[in-house]
Formats: structure tokens, sequence, C-alpha cells
């Protein structure tokens, strides 16, 4: 009779390895409780408020965070279940896998496999005894160097006449199954070592973003091409087959995932939702969205897709969570039929997360000319801006979130901010001037020029001096040309001051005027 060879735990191996390659390292601790009744939610907002930062922080919540797993958690799956004569072939292959075929019996004795397989069995004594023991019963019966009574009926080790063991040639092919459980041991090991410190986790969410072109076949299923792998025996150089198949989209797939798991929650992250035509997306699931109408709920319904025909019913354990930028007209309105499916929850910009700039250096005493008030800039800018332009036309948080100094302040305005507002008021001079206060400025220090008032203003001058620049430097003609081209739009035009960081926009009191 062969001895039985236990087959190796090895479900620690697989999650280190799969986990290690496969899925996000996160450093955020698990949530501990969840709501148990359907959600959907829409987050709304003008842009820049924060809205699919809330997604990503929601992610979190359907995150799982997996224990971390140490040496020796792997050495106790690796050697639980093994009997003393496995666990001491274990170590011939792990000596053999370092090009050592001789081993002696102190190394066996010493080595970590041996002493974790002893401290699982609440051994501590005879240990050298129980090596002999194991390497003596299981020695072929012809060998010329080992002497033996008790022998079992399949041999594994012998022994040379310097005192040192062997593995029996024979045996390999009986050690196969050990030998792949070392090989994974091993590899676990690297994987652990190389994430050491970091958490291994596992989503329970699909974010998808909706744009003009997602439809029903993108989200839930629809017939899509499949290369087919070509056959072993044709030949290598023929082109794949390709074919159509119908594939599960993000929504049914995240689904199903939920519907084989009741115990957990899931979510779908949806950014922008209003890009896409919502009931072409949805399509007959809009009907199944609704609490009441999930699986297992009192009003429960059952649809048939409409490429498969299969029934479906959407899980109660599956939420929905959305942002919709309010700001842009060119985006689709959301029907009444989807507004009644849906909580929603606006996001106002937040001036009071902005910072104050400092200007003065840390040896330098702060005074009030020497900071910028983000906070204030931003509130005094959204007043103005609702006075003439709406509501919706306001400016989020965000557009100032990573700005800490007067250089990175003038960028977001030149770039970001400038542009957006003169989209949203169609480039009307007047009105970019009074939400900057530029009115009663002089020219040197208003935020938007009248391109056509400023012409009028300094034309003598201007054509003066582009005359004797072109006379003297005759290769930066154009590049001037082009910098002005660049900084004038429609009518109005951004202070060529405050792209190049000079005159008075060098200076705080231009930006504190916007407080007000």
């Amino acid at each position: 009779m062969l001895d039985s060879e236990p087959r190796y735990n090895s479900e620690i191996l697989a999650y280190c390895t799969y986990f290690s390659r496969n899925c996000l390292l996160l450093d955020n601790a698990m949530p501990d409780t969840f709501h148990h009744k359907p959600l959907n939610i829409i987050y709304t907002g003008v842009a820049g408020t924060g809205k699919t930062h809330r997604l990503l922080q929601i992610a979190k919540e359907y995150t799982d965070y997996l224990p971390k797993t140490n040496h020796e958690d792997l050495l106790v799956q690796l050697l639980q279940e093994l009997s003393w004569r496995e666990v001491v072939c274990l170590i011939f292959l792990e000596f053999q896998s370092r090009k050592q075929d001789l081993v002696k019996v102190p190394e066996l004795v010493n080595h970590e496999f041996y002493i974790a397989k002893a401290s699982l069995n609440a051994r501590d004594n005879h240990l050298r005894n129980t090596a002999w023991a194991v390497l003596q019963t299981h020695s072929p019966t012809d060998s010329k160097t080992v002497v033996s009574k008790n022998r079992a009926s399949q041999a594994y080790f012998d022994k040379d006449h310097s005192g040192a063991w062997y593995l029996l040639p024979d045996s390999l092919t009986l050690l196969e199954d050990l030998s792949q459980q070392l090989a994974e041991f091993q590899q676990a090991q690297q994987d652990c070592q190389a994430n050491q410190g970091r958490r291994f986790s596992q989503q329970r969410f699909s974010m998808v973003s909706f744009h003009q072109a997602y439809g029903y076949e993108e989200f839930v299923e629809g017939i899509r091409p499949v290369m087919a792998t070509s056959h072993p025996n044709k030949d290598s150089h023929m082109p794949a087959q390709m074919s159509y198949a119908i594939q599960e989209g993000a929504f049914l797939k995240l689904c199903q995932r939920a519907a084989s798991d009741p115990d957990q929650r899931y979510a779908v992250l949806i950014d922008e939702i209003n890009r896409a035509n919502v009931s072409r997306v949805f399509g007959e699931l809009l009907s199944l969205i609704e609490p009441d109408k999930r699986a297992g709920m009192q009003n429960a319904m059952t649809v048939n897709l409409a490429y498969s025909g299969r029934p479906f019913s959407l899980p109660a354990n599956v939420d929905i969570y959305a942002t919709m930028n309010t700001q842009d007209h060119s985006l689709a309105p959301l029907d009444m039929a989807l507004r009644r499916r849906f909580r929603f929850i606006d996001c106002p910009p937040q001036p009071e997360l902005l910072p104050i700039i400092s200007l003065g250096t840390e040896s330098e005493t702060a005074h009030a000319i020497e900071t910028i008030d983000l906070s204030k800039l931003l509130m005094g800018l959204n007043t103005r801006i609702t006075q003439v332009l709406g509501s919706e036309a306001q400016l989020g948080h965000a557009f100032l979130w990573s700005v800490s100094t007067l250089d990175q302040l003038q960028i977001a305005l030149s770039e970001q901010i400038i542009p957006q507002l003169a989209q949203a008021s169609g480039g009307q001079v007047t009105i970019l001037q009074y939400i900057f206060k530029d009115e009663p400025q002089p020219l040197s220090a208003q935020f938007i020029q009248d391109h056509q008032a400023l012409m009028n203003h300094d034309a003598s001058h201007h054509m003066d001096n582009q005359s004797n620049s072109a006379v003297q430097q005759p290769m930066f003609s154009g590049h001037n040309a082009f910098l002005t081209q660049s900084m004038t739009t429609g009518s109005y035009r951004i202070n060529a001051d405050l792209i190049t960081k000079t005159g008075e926009f060098a200076k705080p009191f231009v930006y504190q005027r916007l407080y007000d």
C-alpha cells in the first residue's frame, strides 16, 4: 500500500497569489456596517463641487479589505495536514530546489518546516528520534547502509557511506503533488514579501462613465464581436475568425455577482449620468430599479432582457449612485419617470474648504496685504456670477482646490476659471468685467479687457512699439502676434500681465478686491 498523500490546503496560497496580481492595493479601513434597503442616489451640482470624489469615497464602502498573510500563516497552511514522512520529503525537495541533494539528520531537524511541524503538533522532545524513524522506515530493503526491522512498503530515502541521506530517484514521481505544493508556497512567499505593508482588497462595485455614445449594449447586454481562437491542429498562420455573440454589460455582470452573494451589498457608480440617454441605457430595467420592485421585495418584478430574452430581476442588494452636472445645458435632461426613482442630493460649492495663501516668507510678519483668502475670493466671484448668470453658473471649489501659491492662482484664473465663465456668458465683456470688478479699474489692473476699447485707447502707442520691436527683433514679431491672438477671444481679452504674472497681478491687492 502506498502512503496516502493528503491534498495540500492551498486556500491561503491561492488568495495571496490571486489578489496580489489582480486586485487593487488600498490602505483604507473597511466600513463596519451597511444599510439594508436599496439606495438610488444622484449627486447633483455645478462643475467642480466634488461629485466624482464622493463616488470614489462611496467605492471604499463597497470594498472588502482582506487580512494580511505572513510567513508563519503560509507555513501553517502548508504543513498542518502533512504527515511526518511528507514533511521530511518536503524538506528534501526544498533542499533540491537549492541544488543540494545530500542532507544530514541535523539539517533535517533544524529546517524551518520540521520546526514548524513540531510546533503544530506541540512536540519539543525526541525530534531527532522521529527523523531517524521516518528515514529508516522508508528506506529500501536492499539498502547497504541502513539496517531496520520495520520498513514501509514504499521506500523514499537512502543513505550514503558518509551518513548523508538522499531521495530515491524512483520516488520523485510519487512526490509530484508535494513538489507542486512547495512551488506554490515559494511563489506565495515571494508575492507576500513583494507586497509587504500593503492590504489586499476586493471590489464589490462597478464604476462607469456615461457619454453620448453609451447605450444599453454596454450597460446591460448587447451583441458584440468575438475573435475565435485558432484550432491547434490547423495552420497557425490562418487569421482568427470573428463571430458575434451576446455579451453581458457592466451592470448585468455586477448584478449576477450580487445575486450569488446576497449577504453583501454591491453598487454601480455612474459618473455624469445625464451625458447619455438614460432611458435608452437602462431600457426595460428602468422599471426594476425602484426599491420595492427588486427581487424578494413585496412588488418584485421580472422582465425579459432585450437580446438574450432571459428573465431578469434586479437583486435587492445592489445600490445605484450617480453624479449629474446641472451646469451643462447641452446634456440630456432626466425624464420624470427616472427622477422619481432616485433621491437627489445637491452638492453646492464649499469655499470654506479652501486655504489662505501666504505671500510672505516664514521670517516675515503676516499682514492682511500679504495673504489671499481663496475662500473669500471664491465666495465673491460666485455672488456676482449668481447675480448675472444664475446659480447654475457658479464655480466649484475644485477649481482652486490645489492652489497654494500666487503662481498657481494666476494659472487657475487664466487657464480655467476665465475660459469657463467666458463660455457661460457667451464671451460678453460687460458680464465678465462685472464678475471680476474690472469696470472701475485702470486697464493695467483689469482681469478682462475690452479688446476693441484697448485697441482704440493705445492704437498709436501700440503701433509704434510694434514697429520698433519688429525692426529690432524681427524674429520675435510672429511670437508676439500669436500671444496676442491666444489671449483674445471674441471681444474680450485676458490681461497679458495676468498670464505673464507681472505688473499689477504680481500684487495681492488685485485679487483681494474680488472678495466683496
